[in-house]
């Protein structure tokens, strides 16, 4: 399993904009071959600022699988726009747990 970790910072005052795009984003990430599951968190110390984390059965699943796939460009019209800076995204793999 890869986890993917993205912290998003969403412009001033977008954010009730954004939990709305997401929700609806997000049927298109599930449906992604080798996708497991995905969490949005809520940053409590800083407003605007998000945890996204999506867990994949492989790095290639999210790199090629839905990095290259139509459905990509459907997830960043809806998300893109509400991101500054634009994230950084890493991959992680379990070692305890």
């Amino acid at each position: 399993m890869i986890l993917e970790v993205a912290i998003l910072t969403i412009k001033s005052g977008l954010s009730g904009e954004f939990e709305t795009a997401f929700r609806k984003a997000s049927p298109i990430i599930a449906s992604m071959p080798g996708y497991l599951s995905h969490d949005l968190k809520k940053c409590v110390e800083v407003d605007d600022r998000y945890l996204l984390l999506v867990r994949w059965e492989t790095l290639e699943a999210h790199t090629i699988g839905f990095r290259q796939s139509p459905d990509y460009q459907t997830w960043k019209q809806r998300l893109h726009c509400f991101y500054d800076p634009f994230p950084v995204v890493e991959h992680y793999t379990e070692i305890l747990g």
